[in-house]
This record gives C-alpha cells, structure tokens and sequence, in this order.
C-alpha cells in the first residue's frame, strides 16, 4: 500500500520488517495500513508511507511477511514520531501480533 506525501527527499527512512504470529487477520492487516497510511497526515516530518507484503520475486525476505517503510524529513522528526500518539497504536499492535520485528533505520 503506498500513501502519497510531500515530494521532497527523504533524511531518514524507518524500515520495520515482521514477521507474523498464528493470531494475524486480514482485517488487522488492513486496520494497520490504514492507521499507517495516515501518518503522513497526523505525524509532522512524515514524507512517506509504505506498507504491505514482501512482492519480491528474489525469495530473500528471510521469512519475514510485512514491512512498513516510513520517510521522514529529518532525523528529529523520526525522533518525534517514536512517541508521537499516532504511532503508539501501531506500534503496540505490532508488537502483540508479531513473532519477530526487526527495525532498520537508514539516513538517505
């Protein structure tokens, strides 16, 4: 799922990969897509939103089954968004419904 934002280029992009456990419906997947995909209005600094399954024809994804990719346009607004009340919701979601999540943030 890819939410439009601002076309200026992204400082920092937020990689979350997961994994996911038995209990995961497509009614929460959609639910975190589109409490993700709202960022970009509810989240200063957020430039970008992308989320959704691994389309990758390579079968590199180390098992992992979704990934949320956010671009911001500073380092400070990562930081802002971390405990931003926007993302508390996704981030305990995430948390309670995965096996595993790795989160890798890169300066582009």
């Amino acid at each position: 799922m890819v939410h439009p934002g601002c076309v200026s280029t992204p400082s920092v992009v937020h990689v979350v990969l997961v994994r996911w456990g038995a209990d995961i419906t497509a009614a929460a997947l959609e639910e975190l897509s589109v409490t993700a995909g709202a960022f970009v209005e509810t989240i200063p600094g957020v430039l970008a939103v992308h989320c959704g399954a691994n389309t990758s024809p390579e079968g590199l994804g180390g098992g992992f089954d979704w990934a949320l990719i956010v671009s911001f346009s500073s380092r400070e607004a990562r930081d802002g968004y971390l405990p931003h009340p926007a993302h508390q919701p996704i981030a305990e979601q995430i948390s309670q419904l995965a096996e595993e999540v790795v989160v890798y943030d890169v300066d582009a």
